[in-house]
């Protein structure tokens, strides 16, 4: 991926080495971020531990080596993401509000509470700011198997894919419908939901590389193979052992593939429109 000469972001808020109080969850907070974080990503049940109260021992603050080659590519990215949905906000007769993206190390306090980097990248619509832990791409390297820049902004665009329905109003439509219904449907909605964001995503690289040649040989490939890595059946199978289709909530890879697929072939926003088709 092209991306060194490209635009920093002015939205990043670098917290990593900072030192945190981990509150016992139990009550408002620490639940509504718990079915945030399982509505956009990640495992809830990292939230609902009775763990100690403290992020870090008391006394010790963590020392976090600067990671800047890292924070500069997703500041990049970031700006490319901007750039994008401005203009697509703009085409639609809309403004797009630029989202924040935190950089963090361990554990952090976000709008919607507290989270640790266990429950990977994600988005609060609370506060309107994507969180990650840079550490979450060795991750994606060395135990998804998906290496490669362009498969780490997908991961961003995929985040600011989810700011995208926040600002048009489609999250809180799909919160308000998962209050109404059982846990199966609830889980259905979340997997339309994350699949429109892969979608944007797709649509981001479309007019990200159209305006600004980002793409370079492989990288389509590195996305699709990220996008693949992290759906619920691989993930299901490679912790359990076995599959419940029932209980996604991201949806299955191949899945994921396509929507991204779709968004990065046809550019188009309203070809991203995972609810009302009956075939994901």
């Amino acid at each position: 991926m092209r991306w060194e000469f490209g635009r920093r972001s002015r939205n990043v808020e670098d917290r990593r080495g900072a030192r945190i109080s981990r509150p016992v969850v139990g009550g408002g907070i620490g639940l509504i971020l718990a079915l945030i974080i399982a509505l956009l990503g990640g495992d809830p049940g990292i939230l609902l531990d009775q763990a100690p109260p403290e992020a870090y021992p008391p006394g010790q603050t963590e020392v976090v080596p600067a990671n800047d080659e890292m924070a500069e590519f997703v500041s990049v990215v970031l700006a490319d993401t901007e750039d994008t949905w401005s203009a697509l906000f703009q085409q639609m007769g809309g403004a797009y509000r630029e989202p924040t993206l935190v950089l963090f190390s361990g554990a952090v306090e976000s709008g919607c509470g507290f989270a640790e980097a266990a429950v990977g990248p994600f988005y609060c619509p609370l506060d309107e700011k994507v969180y990650i832990d840079l550490s979450f791409y060795e991750d994606l390297q060395n135990r998804h198997q998906a290496p490669g820049d362009f498969a780490q902004a997908y991961v961003i665009a995929h985040e600011v894919g989810h700011h995208v329905q926040n600002l048009l109003g489609i999250s809180g439509q799909v919160r308000d419908l998962q209050r109404q219904v059982g846990q199966a449907e609830a889980n259905q909605l979340s997997v339309r939901l994350e699949l429109q964001a892969d979608c944007f995503s797709g649509i981001w690289a479309h007019h990200a590389d159209r305006s600004r040649q980002i793409l370079e040989a492989g990288d389509v490939e590195e996305a699709l193979n990220a996008a693949s890595s992290i759906g619920d059946d691989r993930l299901q199978r490679e912790s359990r052992g076995y599959v419940v289709p029932e209980s996604f909530t991201h949806g299955s890879s191949a899945q994921r593939v396509r929507w991204f697929k779709q968004g990065i072939q046809t550019g188009d926003p309203a070809q991203c429109d995972t609810f009302s088709t009956t075939s994901l």
